[in-house]
């Protein structure tokens, strides 16, 4: 039986992302009371690392010894991964020897080519293209505060990077529409937005696409790898930064989000993270609980 892996939203169907929120969900509720629940126990994730992290080893490490498993981390220079040795052969070894890998890489390949040849369910933790699981934190965070998010109107400002591609990806998965504002040249993938141009909008000015939005995202305007176009980039996004005055433009119950780490005085206001429509501290919290969620559905396949 071939393992199920998570390397974009759309390796699961909505019934089971449902599931996977609903669990999360519960399991938060959970860690809050205190309960012992340890149904990894003697299951083991391997973490594999070629781009630096902090939510993301924090809340898988952490997540693992709350389920009773265990997690190791492995950067670059402590696998062959990084002295050159085919992903192919990494992918058969790691995976004869843990429960479970996730990966955090540059390349979207190398996590395809690495699940292709996993023995083990293969989670994406961020590449370039996509970042499914912090859209799993997003889409749970939405449900705690505003409930469902189908119906709704989404708005993106900023880069069309791999948290954007996830976006579009997501209003497929949770039935939502979405706006896009990025400046000219830095869309995001042309394939997703045209396949799902029934519910993407692709508006340059930030203030009409957030007219009536009942969820604003960005993130950073340059991210890691990119910083020789720091300066470039700056000039670019100028207009686009997300600002209270911003937000008052959106639906009255309209809440603001970002994956952190942000850039205060940059895609963000100083005062933006902390104004009564920021809910990104609980967003980020729910990195560990949806993951949780996650990992439980891979390994322990419950019927949605």
């Amino acid at each position: 039986m071939q393992p199920r892996h998570l390397l974009t939203l759309l390796d699961l169907c909505p019934a089971e992302l449902d599931w996977v929120l609903e669990r999360a969900i519960l399991l938060k509720k959970w860690h809050q009371e205190h309960l012992i629940h340890d149904s990894l126990k003697n299951r083991v994730l391997g973490m594999i690392f070629e781009k630096a992290s902090t939510r993301t080893r924090v809340s898988f490490e952490s997540g693992m010894a709350q389920l009773g498993g265990h997690a190791l981390f492995l950067s670059h220079r402590d696998t062959q991964l990084g002295r050159g040795e085919p992903i192919i052969d990494s992918a058969k070894v790691i995976s004869s020897m843990v429960d479970i890998v996730m990966i955090r890489s540059y390349s979207h390949a190398t996590v395809t080519t690495f699940a292709l040849h996993s023995k083990v369910p293969v989670i994406n933790a961020l590449t370039d293209d996509y970042h499914p699981c912090q859209l799993l934190a997003d889409m749970q965070t939405f449900r705690e505060h505003r409930g469902t998010i189908a119906g709704k109107t989404v708005t993106w400002i900023g880069d069309g990077n791999n948290m954007c591609n996830s976006y579009i990806n997501a209003a497929r998965q949770f039935d939502f529409h979405l706006n896009i504002a990025c400046p000219v040249g830095y869309e995001p993938n042309v394939e997703l937005v045209n396949n799902n141009a029934d519910r993407v909008n692709l508006i340059s000015d930030p203030a009409t696409a957030i007219s009536g939005s009942h969820l604003l995202v960005t993130d950073v305007w340059t991210s890691m790898g990119q910083e020789e176009e720091q300066l470039q980039r700056t000039k670019a996004f100028a207009n686009y930064q997300v600002t209270p005055e911003l937000m008052d433009l959106a639906d009255n119950e309209a809440i603001f989000m970002h994956c952190l780490p942000a850039h205060r005085g940059e895609e963000i206001s100083h005062d933006m993270l902390d104004d009564h429509r920021s809910v990104v501290f609980d967003e980020a919290e729910n990195r560990l609980h949806s993951q949780k969620a996650l990992i439980e559905f891979l390994l322990l396949k419950p019927d949605p």
